[in-house]
């Protein structure tokens, strides 16, 4: 009988600073597998890795948690939502693991959560996979800038925050800009309605809002550290992202010029639809990256 590649994987809890963390890690035959640090975004979870991590994850170590206001990750009440204490506990996961060294997938949220911790640590980052993840002022839309210039004190500004974690909202982050929403499995934005429906997950999206231009005033550090450390760099970027559209990806070769760029025709959540395109890449820059 033929034998097939099927990845075997656990989920675990792991208390960082009384944050109970979730994540995903797959058990690859080798022990020396290349490690590939997965940073999820908004508003979704660990579980927006899922498929890549059955794709690959027989090969090389993927891990994958979920962030405090996210997923299965438990933080206790009077937790601080901001991108520091965000990379706070990530930081605070990542040593509790024992990793030294690993590539980082940075996708939206996890670009801001990611380049914290690689401008704390270089010397973790062995490479940077970044898909959707936006460190240049050119990569944000008219909306997302409206959307980062809003302020607590401003009329309305909550509430406008609050109806992008609508159903319709959650929905519409994954299929727009996509033009054959079909590969897409409704149980994403299902479930990340889930848990944005849990109590006090809306406030801490909120929190998250007011907070997101810390990450524009840091894109300059991030960008010289670009051009410091010159990491080996594989950008796969959903070109119609109504967010984080094509000129942030473009914007990382100024930086990083011997990055290899891929531009898609979908959306922001690029993996839903062009997972058998981006995960062969994936997997060939881990290869050269971990030598």
């Amino acid at each position: 009988m033929a034998q097939l590649p099927v990845t075997r994987s656990v989920h675990r809890f792991l208390d960082v600073e009384g944050v109970r963390v979730f994540y995903r890690e797959s058990l690859p035959e080798r022990q020396d597998a290349p490690v590939l640090l997965l940073l999820h975004g908004f508003p979704s979870g660990s579980h927006q890795f899922r498929r890549l991590i059955d794709t690959l994850g027989s090969r090389y170590r993927l891990i994958a948690p979920d962030y405090p206001g996210f997923g299965f990750t438990e933080a206790p009440v009077g937790f601080t939502y901001s991108f520091d204490r965000l990379a706070d506990i990530t930081e605070g996961f990542v040593q509790r693991l024992g990793l030294r060294r690993f590539v980082m997938y940075v996708f939206d949220f996890g670009a801001p959560v990611g380049f914290r911790l690689a401008a704390r640590h270089p010397e973790w980052i062995a490479g940077l996979v970044v898909q959707n993840g936006n460190a240049y002022e050119a990569g944000l839309s008219g909306g997302a800038r409206d959307f980062i210039a809003l302020r607590p004190d401003q009329p309305d500004a909550e509430r406008t925050v609050r109806e992008l974690l609508t159903l319709d909202g959650t929905r519409g982050q994954y299929e727009t800009g996509v033009a054959d929403p079909d590969p897409i499995a409704p149980d994403s934005w299902t479930l990340d309605q889930h848990f944005l429906d849990l109590p006090g997950r809306k406030d801490a999206q909120v929190a998250l809002a007011f907070d997101y231009h810390s990450n524009v005033e840091r894109y300059a550090a991030w960008q010289a550290w670009l051009r410091e450390h010159t990491p080996p760099t594989l950008i796969t970027w959903g070109a119609n992202d109504p967010f984080f559209p094509a000129p942030g990806g473009r914007a990382y070769l100024a930086d990083v010029p011997d990055a290899e760029l891929h531009l898609f025709d979908t959306g922001h959540f690029a993996l839903e639809t062009h997972l058998p395109e981006i995960a062969p890449l994936v997997a060939d820059f881990l290869d050269r990256a971990w030598r």
